[in-house]
């Protein structure tokens, strides 16, 4: 099978390779994506049977993820934007090999202080990818690069939604160790195949690595595109990010008084969105990236409005709404989020890394707002007022892009 097929693009600071992806490197990022995201949501469905295994109480156990998903944040300000300085083949496979032997620590980790700093590692070094997506976005012509980056990203959103199912069933038939060592074995097999397949980049930048942190802001201060979609996309996820971080209490709260797997179940409307994100990449290509990103928040701010209906109905009729608004919520928030990286990677090709290192600092001091403001709301007005805060969010959203 041909992998690759030789084109050639100009990018920003000079002449560089641009090789259209076929469809098995296509599959490769998409899985190098989903597979490296995947470890920062293993350790979560397992966090009871972690406690019990070495000693921890369940308020240290919980710092196993926060540790995890700081790393994550610190690696993409600190580390993405080296994927504009050097080859992003070598980043790609020294990070997954980094990744390993992270991985490798948690399933050997003795103690708790052990595991704590072997889950930072891992929170840093599966900023992987945040390398892939780029990759894929150089990879691809102009004209399909919407549906490329919208593929690898399905492998992306799917390595977060599968990840939690997948620990859990393994932790309970073979132990949390083993999970661990199985998920190093799958990060290691995609540094080996990317060894092998995955073309050079050429570096596109020499600045030293304070100058190239430094020109994050640069980034931000010149380019309006890429101030609105930080700001559009950080808002969307700050509505995503209060229902979320909410619906376990509010579910195991009167009258529903469910427990942590019922409000976990609703995750599996993740799939929507990330089954959806290649028609999303389509329709960018097709009809123009910005249209998209009016349509996600668009159908984002219909889903939440309709969730505000929420205390007119049956407890059961409420459950059926939930459902079906996780499902709108998500496809919006998925579709702005392929739509709004199609902007930014066309703004300057030289600069794509740290171009998707600003717009994910954004998502995520939204979702760090959002799982505050969602959880104070919650607890002074209710339920209520959460999703009326998100319907909001996602209104000024798409006036941002409206603009």
């Amino acid at each position: 099978m041909t992998i690759i097929h030789e084109t050639h693009e100009q990018a920003g600071a000079g002449q560089v390779a641009a090789q259209q992806p076929g469809r098995a490197l296509t599959l490769l990022l998409a899985t190098g994506a989903g597979l490296s995201v995947a470890s920062l949501y293993y350790s979560q469905p397992m966090l009871g049977v972690l406690a019990g295994s070495i000693g921890a109480s369940s308020r240290d156990i919980g710092l196993v993820p926060t540790l995890t998903q700081l790393g994550y944040a610190l690696g993409i300000l600190l580390l993405a934007p080296l994927g504009d300085r050097h080859d992003r083949r070598r980043i790609i496979v020294l990070k997954s090999l980094l990744l390993v032997l992270a991985l490798l620590a948690c399933a050997l980790a003795p103690s708790l202080p052990f595991l704590l700093v072997a889950s930072l590692v891992v929170g840093l070094t599966a900023t992987v990818a945040q390398d892939i997506v780029p990759a894929a976005a150089t990879l691809a012509h102009e004209h399909s690069r919407g549906k490329v980056v919208g593929t690898v990203m399905t492998g992306l959103l799917l390595g977060i939604l599968l990840s939690r199912v997948v620990s859990g069933l393994v932790a309970e038939q073979a132990g949390w160790r083993s999970m661990f060592l199985l998920a190093a074995a799958g990060v290691a097999l995609i540094a080996a195949a990317a060894w092998r397949w995955l073309p050079g980049f050429a570096p596109t930048t020499t600045l030293s690595y304070a100058r190239l942190l430094a020109s994050l802001w640069d980034l931000l201060r010149r380019h309006a595109a890429l101030r609105q979609a930080a700001l559009a996309q950080g808002l969307l996820s700050m509505a995503f990010s209060a229902f979320w971080s909410t619906l376990a209490i509010m579910l195991h709260a009167a009258p529903f008084h469910l427990g942590s797997a019922a409000a976990g179940s609703f995750g599996l409307a993740g799939a929507a969105g990330a089954l959806a994100a290649p028609l999303a990449g389509q329709l960018a290509d097709r009809h123009g990236p910005a249209m998209v990103t009016r349509l996600g928040a668009g159908l984002t701010a219909i889903a939440f409005a309709v969730l505000c209906l929420a205390p007119w109905l049956t407890p059961a009729a409420q459950l059926w709404l939930l459902g079906v608004g996780a499902i709108g919520f998500d496809l919006g928030v998925q579709a702005a989020l392929i739509a709004h990286q199609t902007i930014v990677y066309g703004i300057e090709p030289a600069a794509r890394s740290r171009l998707n290192a600003v717009l994910f600092v954004g998502i995520f001091i939204g979702m760090a707002g959002g799982a505050i403001g969602g959880s104070l709301l919650l607890a002074q007005w209710g339920w209520l007022a959460v999703t009326g805060m998100s319907t909001v969010l996602a209104l000024l959203a798409l006036l941002v892009r409206w603009r």
